[in-house]
Order: C-alpha cells, then structure tokens, then sequence
C-alpha cells in the first residue's frame, strides 16, 4: 500500500508579525514603567531635597496644646436638687509666655503690670528675693565670691560636676546677700517680684494666672486698657469655689495660688493639668475630679521661625465638668446635725466625759446603699483662749473605727445558725461565766441567776452569756463552770470571716477616699474571742455599722454604699439640671449565708428590742407611730486617742443601730458615741434618743417631699436654693480635726 504523503502548508507570514507586534507592545510597556519610575523618584527627589527643609519647619511651625481657659469646674447638689458647691465668676489677669520670651523682657512686663495692679506679696520667700536682687546686681553680687573661694571649691571637690560647681557658687552668692541689700526690694520692687515669680512659673504658650484673686474692677479695666503694651497678658474670668454647705465630705479644692499638690504634681501633669490648675484635695471633690474638673480648650498656635506666634487656632472650644447630684438630703442632715450635737453638748456637761470628744450618725438606704445622712462632730479646744467648740467631723464615719458592743449580737447570732452550732428558736442558759483565770463575765441583766432563754429573748434583753456560749460552740467547747478556756487562734478567723459577710471588719466600698477597715486586736489569748462576739474587742465604724444593719434589714444583701447619685450636664439655664449622663446603680457585694428564715428570726429579736416587754430600748420607742427594729450597745473599753495622759484609762462606749419599717426597710441607721464616760450608767440612753429623734425626723420630711420630689414627672429637676447659710470660700482656712 502507498503511503500518504504528508500535504504541506503553505507558509502566509502571519506568524511572524505577530510575534513583532508583541514585541513592540511590550517595549512600549516597560518604557512607559520606565518613564513612571523616573517620574516618581523625580518627584521624591524635590520632596525631600528641594522643599523637605520647607515641609519640616512648617511642621514645627504648628504646635497644638490644652489652654487653661478657666472651664467652671461642675457644681453639686443635695438629692433633692439643692446647691451644696457653686462656683462664682470673678476677674482675673494672666500671662502667656512666648518661647522665644527673654526674661528681661519679662521682667519690663512685670513692671508695667505692678503700676497697674496692687500684687500681694505674702507669697514672696526669701529665696524669690535673693534670686531677684541677684538678677539686678548680677555683677556686685558674683563680685563678693573672689577667683581664690572659686578654687578653693574646685580644689576640694577634683571630681565635681559643673553643675555643681554652679550650684556651689550660687550658694555662696546667696549667703552674701544682707538685710540691706533685700531692703532694696521693699515697695514697688517687691510687688514687681511678686508679679514675676508667678509669671515664671507657666509654660510657654500655656495661659499663667498672675493674679486670679480679688482683682478689683478697677484694677481688670486698666490692664484691659493696655493689653497691646503688655505682650502676653490678658484679663479673662476665672471660677472661685463656694460651699453652700459646711458638710466635710463634699471636701475642698485646691486654689490657684497654690494649684496642684506636690504629691500628685507629676500625675497631673500627665493629665494636661497646668500647675496653677484647681483639683479636688479630698472627698468627694478629689474622689471625682475626672468628672468635676471639666475640660480645657485645645489652641493650635502657629510659630514662626523665630518662635512668635503667628495665629491661633481653636480646636476645642472647651466644656465645663460634669455635675453631681449627691444621695445626702440637705434638710435631714441639717436636722441630724443638730440632733447629734445637741446630745453630744449634753453628754459633754455630765461628770466623768473628760475623755469624750466625737459622736457619729448615718442613714442609708438598706435597698440601694444610698446614703442618706452622713454627720460627725467632734469637740476641739481653742489652745488660745481654752474654749470648746465643735468641727464637723462627718469623714471621721468611715475614717475612724470603734468598739461597738452588743449592736452587734444579730451578726453572732446569724453567724452561728451559718456555723451549725445554733438554729432558730435554740435554748441556752444565760448565767455568770466562769473560767479559770479570769474574772466572772455575765450579762447586764442577769448578775447572778440561771434564766433558759432562746435567741429572740437573747437581742431583746442583750444578753452577753448567749453569744459567750455561741462563741465557745464555734471553738468546740461547751460551758462548765471553773473550764480552762484554750482554743485554736483560728476560731478568731473563722468568726471574723462570718461577720466580713456583713461588712464587719472589711471596706464597704463607700465612693469616698481614705475608708479605713478597722483594728482587728491580737489572739494570743484564748478568752478575747467571747469579747470578740460581743463587740468589744475589734473595731469598726460607723458606716460598716449601717452597712451590717442594712444587710439584716433587707434580707442578707450586703449593699455597697454611696454617696453620688446621678452624674448630669452642666444646667442649661441655671435653673433646671442638666441632662442625665449616667445614674449610679446598685451594687450588691454578697450575699450573706442565712435563709430567709433565719433572717427572720433576728429581726424578730431586733423588734422586740423596741416594743418586747424587757426590750432594752423599750422605753424610747415603744410609742413610736412607725415600725421599727434595732439594737442598743454598750463596749467597755480601754481608751488610746488624742488625749495620750489618758491612754490606758477605761471608758464606756455607747451605740445603736436600726431599721425601718420592718418588712419593707426603706431607712437604716447607726449611730455611735465613743469613751462617752468613765463610769457606766445604764441610764444613759442617749445614743437610742438620737436613733429615734432621727427616725422621726425622716419620717416629717419624707411626708413633706413626696409633693416636691425631684424625679417628678413635669420636666427637667429644679435647681433648688441651699438649704443652710452657709458660705465657705475656697481660700478660707479648713478647720483641721486632730
């Protein structure tokens, strides 16, 4: 068979262009990449070489920092609207410093102003005068440190820094400046001192207040006149802080003149705060000075070359602080105060009160931890004229902690139902207890008898024995008479973590500074651990009192208190609140390890306290036309305070907590009076009259607001005048509690 020859095709060109069609396309391509390239670098080039300079101090030339354009700081209010801190406008001359500012061109400014204002020169320390009169005879001045002293500094110190070497000299120029030479500075020189310490003082480009106190009109319109004279100074209004309320905790703020604290200068400053800046010292001030302090204008300054200011760019116009609205009510705590004072002055005029000084009294609200009223006074001596007289001493409720005695007995008593060692309705025989070693302990109503008695019967009538018996069941030993008493110091523990479930012996959590948490006394010895379950041998104070009242009250919820409410926009009007920005909840910090039951049980103990038949405040509530439940509490204690010729003496300390009404608390209360004497009198009874004068007292005004309340539905809350007449500016004098 023939084999078939392949046909040949014949050839028409085509592939071949195509591939140089391709080709072409692809150099024109990559030249055209080529051509982006250079472009690109080019471009790059210029930037960096030809304008980089350009672009890089036009950067410079802009610098962007906060201004102290004196925001007003947030105002505060009672809970039911009324002022408690303000703020008042006021005349004020300040001084920008420029970068490229000399101090001799300062100083000529400083001499200016000193014609146009009258500058206090109190401020003035010997070290501003000597700096000062050293600036004006700089030659006479080094001229008294001969070339010879110089060496001879040198020559004992071979390693010495220049810097201290400087230093050195400066010291010896300083030591010698007389008394003559400083008298130079009297007059005008010394207001133009005055003027300049606080111009030094700023930040370049920050505003300065040289003066910010008690400019006179006068004085705020002839700088105004010459401002184009005066380079740098200005005249702006400033804010002054005023309590309308002498209640401590509100606290204070520091002044312009004396501006941030040491202690926390460089914290501050971390937070764009100028030196001069006001900030909260204490309390609520301090406590919530992120909120009240408000926030400065943001100025772009732009510079020149030579570091002038060429214009001024706001870019934050700047917003004055959040306001507060408290949980206190103005009138109830005016009314506590008097009440608390009226008995303190009373106790005070008895025989044998040489070691009392202080009594406290706090409300809350059990459901929500709002406090109510927070009152502490306390009685000074004028060193001068030997006089007493009384300073508000609210803080001293969750800054200082005492023995309280038997109010303590429900949280005992609930202890040992959570232990096991009781249950409700238990019987134990309250009669005098005796251990080898020690001396009899027995209860106050019972000095000598055998009486069976349940728990309810024990909080009615206080009877120490029961809770001495509940304490020696926890250790695991049971009563017998001549019994040696040892048990494992960890029983101490055990108790105290029981009554830590209440607030006992541990922070509440109050949104206040410096709480303390009380003394918990040493274990070494066995028997402290029956005075420990009768109150009187660790500490607590008064707001870890009603803190422990309220948890009962409400049913074992253990309530963080507080004293904000409501945190709200500056008022738009100055008539009405601001805005709501945020309410402060409710905060349960645990829940105690009873049942409803047992609960109860102890409230049903606490009612009886005041309406029982042997109820130990019987007498003062009986009649009450509310229901009420609480506990009366006397500690025995040894006395270690202020009056150290007195450490050591014994003394009697007196208490009382309570709550009402009884299935729906809506008020608890604690009230305590420390070394009220040195005799026991069972007859004094004053710290249950000051529990229930203030009961009543809630109850009068609660009665009165319900038509004035200020969550009505109507509108925005009013603002509401002060209550007191009050009137405490920022620069007078704190009155300091020893």
């Amino acid at each position: 068979m023939r084999k078939q020859q392949p046909t040949k095709r014949t050839g028409s060109g085509k592939p071949k262009s195509a591939r140089s069609n391709l080709t072409f396309r692809m150099n024109v391509l990559f030249f055209s990449i080529f051509i982006l390239f250079s472009a690109l670098i080019f471009r790059l080039g210029y930037l960096q070489i030809v304008k980089g300079e350009d672009y890089v101090r036009a950067l410079e030339q802009t610098e962007e920092i906060s201004v102290n354009t004196s925001v007003a700081r947030g105002r505060i209010y009672d809970s039911m609207g009324r002022i408690l801190v303000d703020n008042q406008p006021e005349n004020a001359i300040t001084y920008t410093k420029m970068p490229s500012t000399k101090r001799d061109e300062m100083l000529e400014i400083a001499s200016k102003l000193a014609v146009l204002i009258d500058m206090p020169t109190d401020k003035v320390t010997l070290r501003d005068k000597q700096d000062f009169w050293i600036a004006q005879n700089r030659e006479e001045a080094y001229g008294r440190v001969s070339k010879k002293e110089q060496d001879a500094i040198r020559k004992d110190n071979p390693k010495m820094e220049e810097s201290e070497f400087n230093a050195a000299v400066d010291q010896l120029v300083r030591d010698r400046i007389t008394d003559a030479d400083l008298l130079t500075l009297e007059g005008d020189q010394l207001e133009i001192l005055a003027i300049f310490r606080e111009m030094l003082t700023g930040y370049a480009l920050s505003p300065q207040i040289v003066k910010g106190e008690n400019v006179s009109d006068e004085e705020f319109a002839r700088v105004s006149e010459r401002l184009t004279e005066l380079p740098g100074v200005n005249t702006t209004t400033d804010w002054r802080r005023v309590k309308l309320s002498s209640l401590a905790i509100l606290g204070r703020t520091t002044v312009p003149s004396k501006g941030i604290p040491k202690s926390k200068l460089y914290y501050y400053l971390a937070r764009d705060y100028s030196r001069n800046d006001r900030v909260g010292e204490s309390y609520v001030e301090a406590q919530y000075e992120d909120l009240l302090q408000g926030q400065k204008a943001v100025v772009k300054n732009v510079t020149n070359k030579a570091g002038q200011v060429v214009d001024m760019v706001t870019t934050f116009e700047g917003e004055p602080g959040k306001e507060l609205v408290l949980t206190i009510d103005s009138e109830l705590n005016a009314a506590a105060d008097e009440i608390l004072e009226k008995h303190l002055l009373r106790l005070k005029s008895y025989s044998y009160s040489h070691l009392l000084d202080r009594a406290f009294l706090v409300m809350m609200n059990p459901n929500t931890g709002e406090v109510l009223s927070m009152v502490g006074k306390k009685i000074e001596r004028d060193e001068e004229t030997g006089r007493n007289y009384i300073v508000d001493y609210s803080y001293g409720a969750f800054t200082t902690a005492y023995e309280v005695g038997s109010t303590m007995k429900g949280a005992t008593i609930l202890s040992g139902y959570t232990d096991g060692v009781i249950s409700p309705n238990k019987v134990l025989v309250d009669e005098p207890i005796y251990l080898a070693g020690t001396k009899v302990k027995r209860s106050l109503f019972n000095q000598s008898g055998r009486y069976a008695i349940n728990d309810i019967t024990a909080l009615e009538r206080s009877s120490n024995v029961y809770m001495f018996k509940i304490a020696m069941l926890m250790a695991g030993r049971s009563y017998y008479r001549g019994m040696g008493f040892a048990v494992d110091p960890a029983v101490f523990q055990k108790m105290r973590n029981y009554y830590a479930q209440f607030g006992l012996g541990v922070p509440t959590g109050i949104d206040l500074p410096n709480e303390t948490s009380g003394v918990q006394g040493p274990t070494h010895q066995s028997g402290k651990v029956l005075d420990l379950a009768i109150g009187q041998f660790d500490t607590y104070t008064p707001m870890q009192m009603v803190q422990y009242i309220s948890t009962i009250a409400n049913g074992g919820k253990r309530v963080q208190p507080h004293v904000v409410k409501e945190i709200r926009e500056p008022s738009p009007d100055g008539e009405t609140l601001g805005p709501l920005v945020s309410e402060v909840e409710t905060k349960v910090l645990n829940y105690i390890d009873n049942t409803p039951a047992e609960i109860a049980q102890v409230k049903e103990g606490m009612r009886r306290v005041y309406r029982g038949t042997n109820g130990s405040a019987r007498k003062i509530f009986a009649d009450a036309p509310y229901e009420a439940a609480g506990k009366t509490g006397t500690a025995e204690v040894v006395y270690y305070d202020s009056k150290r010729e007195y450490w050591g003496s014994g003394a009697i300390s007196i208490a009382h907590v309570g709550f009402s009404p009884i299935d729906n608390p809506e008020v608890a209360f604690a009230v305590m009076i420390p070394w009220v004497t040195t005799v026991y009198n069972p007859a004094m009874t004053n710290a249950s009259e000051i529990g229930r004068e203030v009961l009543d007292k809630y109850y009068e005004i609660k009665a009165r607001n319900v038509a004035t309340d200020m969550a009505n539905e109507k509108g925005q809350p009013k603002i509401l005048p002060a209550y007191s007449d009050d009137l405490i500016q920022e620069t007078e004098e704190e009155q300091t509690v020893r």
